[in-house]
């Protein structure tokens, strides 16, 4: 009777960590999950990694990242990129996209319809102004409020930088 119960028990143990395992994971995208899978950030994506920024941003933050498109770094002068992504430049592609990110989460209707300097990450202020549209030193959010689990992104079609 005791070797019946226990080998019951073992049974029931060995199809519960079966349903365990097959059960879906929590697979909610952070940040970088987010501008991975997005075609328009591979220039961000390769400068975030570039800069050993990756396991930062895939912290808990939360984070509120502005986040410049393929074409906000193709709109910089010849060459800047390139020279950027050069590893004896690491320290000042990590000063140029921390300038980009904002400790806290930062939603656009926090932003909505006011002015103010924020203190990013790289240890400098933005001037955020959400009076009409928002608009970061001079950068305007063209997409808001993309969602990951550590943070937000939002699109702006410049790269700003730092001074």
């Amino acid at each position: 009777m005791k070797r019946r119960s226990l080998m019951m028990g073992l049974a029931g143990g060995a199809v519960a960590l079966t349903l365990a395992a097959c059960a879906p994971m929590n697979t909610q995208p952070d940040i970088v999950d987010v501008a991975s899978s997005n075609p328009d950030f591979s220039t961000l994506v390769a400068a975030v990694s570039a800069a050993s920024l990756v396991d930062t941003l895939k912290g808990d933050g939360p984070f509120t990242v502005f986040a410049p498109t393929n074409a906000a770094f193709a709109a910089l002068p010849a060459g800047t990129v390139d020279n950027l992504l050069k590893p004896e430049n690491k320290d000042q592609l990590v000063k140029v996209l921390t300038y980009h990110v904002v400790p806290g989460k930062i939603t656009s209707d926090q932003l909505a319809g006011k002015r103010a300097n924020v203190a990013t990450v790289q240890g400098q202020t933005v001037h955020v102004d959400g009076r009409n549209g928002v608009r970061v030193n001079g950068a305007t959010v063209t997409a808001a409020d993309l969602e990951a689990t550590n943070g937000v992104i939002h699109v702006i079609d410049a790269v700003i930088l730092p001074k």
